[in-house]
């Protein structure tokens, strides 16, 4: 008992490290509003040493934690909200800690990508919950057929208001891995919050 609470011990000291790690990065971006639609705001930030600009949505959703916490659960389901996906599945589910492996469409002639991401989950002291996203490049072998996206950074964070509205903000920095034009990687960086926001709302009130 004593060597697994002080397993547990280390994992939630980890985690305390990654959640103040991803918090102090986003805090230090200059972010701009690049665009509002249908009740969802999209912010852009130049990240440093990177060509790819970071993202953050934010919309608010009618419906209580719980719902949007199953829409997000739902790794195979979820997949029909979030933008460009192809297929998704649960690779591993240990505590607050989850592996994913998705495979996202894109536009001819750009190589589809995979990607193998680790969330770990945290319920705070007022409730909200947050997803910390992180890459996991070597966890599968690459597959031929997809580009493996090397590096994402990233969260959700889900904000309850009272009056049965969740303020929902999905903020991510991605390094795609191989060759994508810059007009694909300008649209992929407003249109990935947007849609999948707008997706996540649709899924949880029903619409």
């Amino acid at each position: 008992t004593t060597q697994r609470t002080g397993s547990k011990m280390i994992r939630m000291s980890v985690l305390d490290v990654m959640l103040c790690a991803t918090a102090a990065q986003a805090a230090e971006r200059q972010w701009q509003l690049e665009r509002e639609e249908d009740g969802v705001r999209v912010y852009l930030a130049d990240v440093p040493g990177s060509k790819y600009k970071a993202y953050r949505g934010v919309v608010t959703i009618k419906g209580d934690l719980a719902a949007v916490q199953a829409a997000q659960e739902d790794v195979a389901g979820s997949c029909s909200w979030i933008f460009s996906c192809q297929q998704q599945r649960l690779l591993k589910h240990e505590g607050e800690v989850s592996e994913v492996y998705t495979r996202f469409d894109m536009p001819w002639p750009v190589k589809a990508r995979d990607s193998v991401i680790e969330v770990t989950t945290r319920t705070e002291a007022d409730g909200a919950v947050t997803r910390v996203l992180e890459a996991m490049p070597q966890r599968l072998p690459e597959n031929d057929d997809f580009v493996r996206v090397q590096r994402v950074d990233g969260q959700w964070h889900l904000q309850p208001m009272g009056e049965g509205r969740v303020e929902v903000t999905y903020e991510v920095h991605t390094e795609p891995g191989g060759s994508v034009p810059s007009w694909l990687a300008n649209s992929f960086v407003v249109d990935a919050p947007l849609q999948t926001l707008q997706g996540l709302r649709a899924r949880v009130e029903g619409r």
